[in-house]
């Protein structure tokens, strides 16, 4: 029956790549979009954190750190599980670095407290002796940019449905309950926790420091 094709190498390696390639399709197709979804209890970002990534960028933390442990032991025995695609899925854009000359951070938030950071950002050598970082001290100072995280968090949530709720809304009074209402009780849990009287003062004033949302950020991170 098939005679005419086995005579046509070309049309038999094009059939044959065909079906291949479909084969292919059906396999991976469904297993990499339920790869891409969101593992399970994974939240997210609150608009502190979204803040706090942006501190994280601007001070160009990248350069150093990476956020993505392969599947190789010497690296889940030294920073834990190995990453999961679904972990990414709120990430826009992932920052899974390329370089890593301190380390890797994408469990940070399992082992690092809110006073360690605090005391690695304005003294690095306090806490890791041989370190080669340099201090981070205007983040205690700078007032971390809320409204500008608040309206990425209102642009990602129509754009991509992403499930940040309904108090998520694009006007000012609705940032303003937000900031109130959210963003300073969780910020004032970590300065609380950061254990610095001056951060402190200022959250309870209701200014947050870039410092806050960065460890709000690096404490998601798990």
């Amino acid at each position: 029956m098939f005679h005419w094709l086995e005579k046509n190498p070309f049309l038999f390696s094009v059939g044959v790549f065909i079906v291949i390639a479909f084969a292919g399709l059906v396999e991976i197709l469904p297993d990499f979009a339920k790869a891409a979804r969101p593992v399970e209890g994974l939240k997210p970002y609150t608009v502190l954190q979204l803040a706090g990534k942006e501190v994280y960028k601007k001070d160009n933390c990248i350069a150093c750190h990476s956020q993505l442990i392969r599947p190789f032991k010497a690296e889940t025995d030294r920073y834990g599980k190995y990453s999961l695609s679904g972990e990414y899925a709120y990430d826009r854009p992932f920052l899974w670095g390329s370089k890593r000359t301190g380390p890797d951070l994408h469990r940070v938030g399992n082992y690092r407290t809110p006073d360690w950071h605090a005391n690695h950002m304005w003294d690095p050598k306090s806490v890791v002796p041989a370190s080669i970082m340099p201090a981070y001290k205007h983040q205690f100072k700078n007032v971390a940019d809320l409204e500008t995280a608040y309206a990425e968090a209102v642009t990602v949530k129509k754009v991509f449905n992403t499930p940040y709720g309904d108090d998520i809304q694009p006007s000012k009074a609705a940032f303003e309950k937000y900031y109130k209402e959210k963003a300073l009780p969780e910020a004032l849990k970590i300065a609380k926790a950061m254990k610095n009287k001056d951060v402190l003062a200022m959250v309870q004033q209701g200014k947050i420091p870039e410092i806050v949302a960065l460890i709000a950020y690096l404490d998601r991170l798990k």
